[in-house]
C-alpha cells in the first residue's frame, strides 16, 4: 500500500483517480462517483469529493466510500469550492509551487553563476 504522501489525486468525468506521484500508475479508482466534474480536497486523511450535487468522503488509501450525501435541494453543478481547516484550497497549493518553482530557479542560477566564475 502507497502512503498518503506517494498518492497525487485526480478528478476527472465522474472518477476519482490516485496516481503513484513518481510513476504516474494509477493506484486506485473509484468509478462510484455520479458522473461530472470533479472536485477534490485531501482533508487529513479523508479525501473529499464533489460532484454535480453529490458530496463523497473518500479513504485516499484505498478510493472506499466512507460516506456520500446527496445535498438535495442545494443544486447541482461545478465548479464546487471546498475548503478545510485540515486541507488547503487549490490556489493555495498554486502559490505554494509557484513560490518553490521559484526558489528552485534562483538557487540554481546562484548556483551556476558562482560555479561559473571560479
Amino acid at each position: 500500500m502507497k502512503g498518503i504522501e506517494r498518492l497525487v489525486f485526480v478528478g476527472l468525468n465522474g472518477y476519482a483517480v490516485a496516481l503513484d506521484r513518481e510513476t504516474g500508475e494509477i493506484v486506485w479508482s473509484n468509478n462510484e462517483l455520479k458522473s461530472g466534474y470533479v472536485t477534490l480536497l485531501l482533508d487529513g486523511d479523508r479525501l473529499i469529493v464533489s460532484t454535480n450535487g453529490y458530496i463523497f468522503c473518500l479513504d485516499p488509501l484505498t478510493g472506499r466510500v466512507l460516506w456520500n450525501n446527496p445535498m438535495r435541494g442545494y443544486g447541482s453543478g461545478a465548479p464546487t469550492a471546498l475548503v478545510s481547516v485540515r486541507g488547503q484550497s487549490s490556489q493555495v497549493l498554486v502559490e505554494q509551487g509557484a513560490a518553490a518553482t521559484g526558489a528552485r530557479a534562483a538557487a540554481t542560477a546562484g548556483h551556476t553563476s558562482h560555479t561559473t566564475s571560479s
